[in-house]
């Protein structure tokens, strides 16, 4: 399981501070323990904070100096995202990367793809277009279908795509978590190997009293349809372990007692 820590990015208070005020202390606070909690990935986000590429700059380096930690470069802005991908690989070097994200709509899709081949990262694709996001099952898969093919063709390997199928609030949308889940395994069997399936997991309980306990049930009922990466809050200890021992049931990791133990080390 790939997992994108979510919290460096500027829509939280504390982070949105720190890039006002450039105080580096909460920005690396939070990738370290991100880090020691297992992600394998920082998605790091400026938010509605700034669309100063001098910020994007600064917030990328202050990551990187703290950890060795990938980095998952979230951004809406083509022309700011061109701006972030050099200064991480000018900052990181040849560290892995994840671009976070194009849809389908083709005046987004191209340029995406072709900046995940140049800089050799992986790139999340969210199946919506100019239309919105779908409702049903068929529309996910085509646009998803849609995403994969552009990028294969553009020399992506399955290794390299993420698909996200668009997890809805299920306070508001409940109809929409079985269609999720059955365009995850729809997803699945696009290719052989298939692509990356990644979730935007806090999206299922935005709003929702029990947040904790309905984000850990969907990621592990995920799972089991084939979901594989996740964007979500690493610091749930309890999350953590429900995606350790979802791994064990589906034999993807070798049982001992000590399973959970082991699962955190990997951070």
């Amino acid at each position: 399981m790939i997992l994108i820590g979510e919290r460096i990015n500027g829509s939280f208070k504390d982070i949105g501070a720190a890039i006002k005020e450039k105080n580096k202390a909460p920005i690396q606070d939070w990738a370290r323990k991100q880090t020691e909690a297992g992600a394998d990935y920082l998605d790091v986000n400026l938010g509605a904070v700034s669309k100063s590429p001098e910020d994007f700059h600064w917030l990328i380096e202050t990551a990187c100096e703290a950890v060795p930690t990938p980095l998952s470069i979230d951004c809406n802005k083509l022309d700011l995202m061109r701006v972030a991908l050099e200064a991480y690989r000018q900052i990181a070097g040849a560290r892995p990367l994840v671009i976070n994200s194009t849809t389908a709509e083709d005046s987004k899709l191209m340029p995406l793809v072709e900046l995940a081949a140049q800089y050799d990262g992986g790139l999340i694709g969210v199946v919506m277009d100019e239309r919105g996001s779908p409702q049903d099952i068929d529309r996910r898969v085509e646009l998803g279908a849609k995403i994969f093919a552009v990028a294969m063709e553009a020399g992506l390997p399955p290794e390299k795509i993420f698909l996200d199928p668009i997890v809805m609030p299920l306070k508001f949308m409940q109809e929409q978590g079985k269609n999720v889940l059955e365009a995850i395994r729809q997803f699945a069997m696009i290719s052989d190997p298939p692509p990356h399936i990644s979730i935007g997991l806090s999206n299922a309980a935005s709003k929702a009293e029990e947040r904790a306990l309905i984000n850990r049930t969907f990621l592990v009922m995920a799972m089991t349809a084939g979901c594989d990466a996740a964007i979500c809050n690493v610091m749930d200890a309890e999350l953590m372990n429900a995606v350790a021992t979802a791994e064990l049931v589906l034999n993807k990791e070798i049982y001992s007692d000590s399973y959970l133990k082991a699962h955190r080390k990997r951070g």
